[in-house]
């Protein structure tokens, strides 16, 4: 499999590694991306790649909430210029209102449904691209709800109230009052803002993404233990890879993280004390983290002709 100047830069920003171990994992793999960055990270070359690191669509996330119920939505545009635009962010504001009422988490539905003050959100859309001059897209929505309690949105770097980079809610299901909840709940979406867990639970996890890490972890195992010399068991080989894939779940699963505010405190025990203090069970029920481009591959730049100069592909 062929790779390009592209693909070194790709990887050298989603791993962090060396420009020539980018080239060489990539002969190595035949120019799969995703096993290149797993042989980079078994060789200790690359960290984690933060979700983070991949954003590059520009555009904005929007949240709306009504009491048990709230929706985020993410409408991209093709530069950070058109998200400053008031025509695009009212845009953004009203079809996040519309999603609100949606049925379901549908974004072909929803670019069907009525647009406030005619036509349809697909019509105005239409409408914005030719006015503005610039493509947009709605890519996604979620929704979160309970039955009883509260829906708390939080926006980081807010461009306007409502709208901006990382959009959050904070699904608490209880009896409990807004003046617990609220609160609450701002919390945890703060931390949920900062701390970019994967899923609610460990059992929530893909288990493709847990098998992952642990092969990646028992071949990074394997290759320490050749370093040394030293013949180890391949159970206990086994064994290491498994509490390296279990500690991964621990710090992706958001319910188990350690909530940012106190840094010692799991999350699910921040909640536990909460309901405890206010007298009545409250359930962390569900959450939505919104992050703007995230999972959309960067635009190629200039800096693939630097780096096909330095590893010798042009």
């Amino acid at each position: 499999m062929a790779y390009t100047a592209t693909d070194v830069k790709n990887l050298r920003e989603r791993t962090g590694a060396g420009m020539m171990d980018c080239k060489k994992a990539l002969d190595e793999t035949g120019g799969d991306f995703e096993a290149a960055v797993d042989a980079l990270r078994a060789k200790g070359l690359a960290a984690v790649a933060k979700k983070s690191s991949r954003t590059a669509a520009e555009g904005l996330v929007g949240v709306a909430v009504a009491g048990t119920k709230g929706v985020a939505v993410e409408v991209n545009s093709e530069t950070d210029f058109v998200a400053k635009n008031d025509q695009f962010q009212d845009f953004v504001r009203k079809t996040t209102e519309v999603a609100l009422g949606a049925a379901a988490d549908d974004v072909e539905a929803l670019k069907a449904a009525a647009y406030p003050g005619g036509g349809t959100v697909a019509d105005t859309l239409t409408n914005n691209v030719a006015t503005i001059g610039e493509n947009q897209q709605v890519r996604r929505m979620k929704t979160v709800a309970v039955s009883s309690g509260l829906v708390v949105p939080y926006m980081h770097n807010a461009a306007a109230p409502m709208l901006g980079k990382i959009g959050v809610l904070v699904a608490l299901e209880s009896d409990a009052g807004a003046d617990v909840l609220e609160p609450l709940g701002k919390q945890i979406a703060m931390h949920i803002a900062a701390a970019f867990p994967m899923a609610l639970s460990a059992d929530d996890l893909d288990p493709e993404v847990l098998e992952r890490e642990r092969k990646i972890a028992l071949e990074k195992a394997t290759e320490e233990a050749a370093k040394t010399g030293k013949e180890i068991p391949a159970d206990i080989l086994a064994k290491r890879a498994d509490g390296a894939a279990a500690k991964f779940a621990k710090d992706n699963a958001l319910l188990s993280q350690i909530f940012v505010m106190d840094n010692k405190t799991p999350v699910a025990q921040v909640v536990e004390q909460a309901g405890k203090a206010a007298g009545t069970k409250i359930v962390l029920k569900d959450y939505v983290r919104f992050q703007l481009g995230e999972g959309i591959e960067k635009a190629e730049s200039d800096f693939a002709a630097e780096v096909a100069a330095a590893a010798g592909l042009n």
